[in-house]
């Protein structure tokens, strides 16, 4: 009678022969070789990959546009007892247009939400005005302005006088954006709010906090100057 082996090997109970070129195969990924060299491929793929993406979002970066909305903060912080907030928006207009239709402070009214009126101080007098605000509460504010600074196309600064309800200076700045994408405002305020840290607090939670409201009068402006009109919603009319 015929007998056979068990043994994995076959029948012969031999064991079938390697080459050389199956060596390498018998090393698993518990080689300590294997696993350091698997971590190293793996950190220099990362590192790869994380440079080519952080270039990817620099090439992307220096292709967009400066911003087309007062998203981002210029400056927010304290300066002495007054809070100072500035926003920055890009209007496709050329900034002689807009530096001319914000010099006449009458026109600020038609995208600023909170003011209700400027008046000049004397008739022909392009150098102080009557500013009635709106503040929490249903109130108003009143504040009596005088130009600081006026470059024709470049600059206004104004602050406000004795008489004034309230403590406020700031600036306005034009200057070309770049590659002809039209021009950069930026709009810098420094106040001491209205009924002070209570008034501020009030106002932040009505959404009335200047550096609320002088993002959406930036973005009011640009729509103003672009295309004439300004949108609205029955959220805010």
């Amino acid at each position: 009678m015929a007998s056979y082996s068990t043994h994995p090997g076959g029948p012969s109970g031999a064991l079938p022969a390697r080459s050389a070129h199956d060596e390498p195969n018998r090393k698993g990924t518990n080689d300590p070789g294997t696993v350091l060299g698997l971590i190293a491929t793996g950190a220099l793929a990362a590192t790869a990959i994380g440079v080519a993406t952080a270039r990817a979002r620099q090439h992307d970066r220096d292709r967009r546009p400066p911003d087309d909305a007062p998203a981002r903060t210029a400056v927010r912080n304290r300066m002495g007892d007054y809070a100072l907030v500035g926003k920055t928006v890009t209007i496709n207009k050329p900034k002689a247009e807009l530096y001319a239709f914000f010099r006449d402070f009458q026109n600020l009214p038609k995208f600023m939400e909170n003011v209700r009126a400027i008046t000049p101080r004397a008739e022909g007098d392009a150098t102080r005005h009557d500013w009635q605000i709106r503040a929490p509460g249903g109130r108003t504010v009143d504040v009596i302005t005088e130009v600081t600074e006026d470059r024709e196309g470049e600059m206004i600064g104004w602050r406000s006088v004795e008489g004034s309800d309230i403590k406020t200076t700031g600036h306005v700045a034009f200057k070309d954006a770049p590659a002809g994408r039209g021009t950069e405002v930026e709009l810098v305020i420094a106040y001491d709010a209205p009924f002070g840290a209570a008034g501020r607090m009030v106002a932040k939670v009505m959404q009335a906090e200047p550096h609320i409201q002088a993002r959406r009068d930036l973005k009011r402006f640009k729509m103003l100057m672009e295309t004439g009109e300004i949108a609205t919603s029955q959220m805010h009319p």
